[in-house]
């Protein structure tokens, strides 16, 4: 941080802009000038004249351009700023800054499940997938069966957990849309943290089963089972098989136990929802900074929505591992400014008013916060949503920035444990996958300390370091991979937030 006051936080010495750090009335000084309006908590203060068409610069970039004269000591946020899209000059592979690697025999080690495929799970459930919307009750009521007092003598099996959507037919059999469904699909069933899967289709969905399987070459086994409601005689015959299929996993699932395993096997998806202007200053660069632990350690960190990062892509291109994966992340943004042009939308939709209303004026500004999560190691791929990867290190995956879409992706990727960071207070868990709650601030986390996980507003409540509460996000990582429930387990979260991305026309 360039200049901090008790009253304001200027982040560079480029900046023209500052951050309240607590409300500021009319004509008390910060930075030598006096407020001229009343400028709430983390909402931004001009430090100069700022005239009609220059930049406001935040974090020594770009955020927004000024509608109108800005006088020194103004407010400065929607009613006088406008977004300008994104028009860099990319740098590849300009800024790549290799971790320091801890060796193998030094790394952290977590209480995990080993798999037959080398994979490492952090949770032990069985899931009842879905082909198609069509099969989402006998889903539903398969898993409903499996009760907390049913799954009393299987202490090790964590869940019988359903996965519907609303998806599956109405689609074309081939596009982006199709073959994003069936690499969530693939990635659940693949996934680490589910020991058992039943996948159930109707039977004349647009999304077949036996598609599926042939794609990827999957064969059933006595952990992977799948049915179709024409095939098994209706939904009460489906649902009988289907509970009678889960009693004949769990004997054997619950027969699994954890053991000491290197973190390298943790893949870890950043996310961020609810920010506020305090999630780019103190718990997304904590985040980074136990991203880069993870990375250190051998494991994997997952950054997603695209949208979010738009305006900030530059500065990842600069850290890409080679030309080719910074093209691939331009490809991406590219697609996303087709995508909302011929949808009539715009990529500065994004702040939501919640997001406004803590400060953050454009998607420039958010973004560039936002991108903080992904620490300072080289981005080695960029992958489509919900694609799978053998690449290990800090990778980028395409996604919505929505958060159980963008979420579901990041699973499917492979990620078996979530960090989700809030300046507004979201409530939010993903099974199969641990959800890590992190506060930005410390008002945010005090009053919904049931719900938060790490408390990053001590940063500056408490002027700790981004170093000191990045160790204790990566601490609070490993022991809730091993075993310990995060406050959104605790509170029965995750159930619902299974939504693959619906890309295109509904037919």
């Amino acid at each position: 941080m360039a200049n901090t006051d008790k009253l304001t936080v200027k982040l560079n010495i480029n900046d023209n802009v500052a951050t309240a750090l607590r409300k500021l009335d009319i004509g008390e000084r910060t930075q030598n000038l006096k407020s001229i309006n009343e400028i709430p908590i983390g909402h931004k203060i001009a430090l100069k004249n700022i005239f009609k068409g220059e930049k406001i610069i935040k974090y020594d970039q770009l955020i927004g351009i000024a509608r109108k004269n800005i006088l020194a000591g103004q407010h400065v946020h929607v009613d006088n700023t406008d977004f300008k899209s994104s028009d860099h000059d990319y740098e590849y592979s300009t800024s790549v800054r290799l971790p320091n690697m801890i060796e193998p025999e030094n790394r952290t080690l977590f209480k995990g499940y080993k798999r037959s495929n080398g994979k490492v799970g952090t949770r032990n459930y069985i899931g009842i997938l879905t082909s198609v919307n069509c099969s989402a009750t006998a889903a539903k009521n398969i898993a409903e069966a499996f009760t907390k007092d049913k799954l009393e003598s299987y202490p090790n099996v964590d869940g019988v957990v359903s996965f519907t959507h609303g998806s599956g037919c109405g689609s074309n059999f081939s596009g982006d849309g199709f073959e994003a469904l069936q690499r969530v699909l693939l990635g659940y069933i693949q996934h680490p943290n589910l020991a058992g899967i039943l996948l159930i289709g109707l039977g004349c969905e647009a999304n077949q089963i036996k598609f599926l399987l042939d794609s990827y070459n999957l064969k059933e086994n006595p952990f992977f089972k799948t049915m179709t409601l024409q095939d098994m005689g209706g939904l009460r015959k489906t649902i009988t098989e289907g509970i009678q299929c889960v009693e004949a996993m769990l004997p054997e699932i619950n027969k699994m136990e954890r053991t000491d395993q290197s973190v390298e096997h943790l893949n870890v998806a950043l996310q961020c929802g609810g920010s506020d202007a305090w999630s780019g200053i103190t718990s997304n660069p904590s985040l980074g900074y136990a991203a880069d632990l993870i990375i250190k350690n051998g494991g994997t960190a997952i950054l997603a929505e695209t949208p979010e990062i738009y305006g900030a892509e530059h500065m990842l291109t600069r850290r890409a591992i080679s030309p080719e994966v910074g093209k691939k992340l331009i490809d991406r943004i590219h697609w996303w400014e087709d995508y909302t042009a011929r949808n009539k939308a715009s990529l500065n939709n994004n702040p939501s008013p919640g997001n406004k209303a803590g400060g953050l004026t454009t998607i420039l500004e958010k973004s560039l916060g936002a991108a903080a999560k992904g620490g300072t190691t080289p981005l080695n791929d960029v992958l489509l949503y919900a694609q799978q990867t053998n690449k290990k290190g800090f990778l980028f995956m395409d996604s919505p920035g929505y958060d159980p879409t963008s979420v579901t992706g990041q699973v499917a990727s492979g990620c078996n444990v979530v960090t989700f960071t809030t300046g507004r207070g979201s409530c939010f868990g993903c099974k199969p996958s641990p959800s890590i709650k992190i506060a930005s601030n410390t008002e945010m986390y005090n009053k919904m300390v049931e719900d938060m996980d790490v408390n990053a507003g001590k940063v500056i409540s408490d002027n700790k370091s981004i170093e000191d509460v990045g160790q204790e996000i990566f601490d609070s990582i490993v022991s809730v991979a091993s075993g310990k429930k995060s406050k959104s387990e605790a509170q029965g979260l995750g159930d619902l937030e299974f939504v693959p991305w619906q890309i295109g026309a509904t037919l």
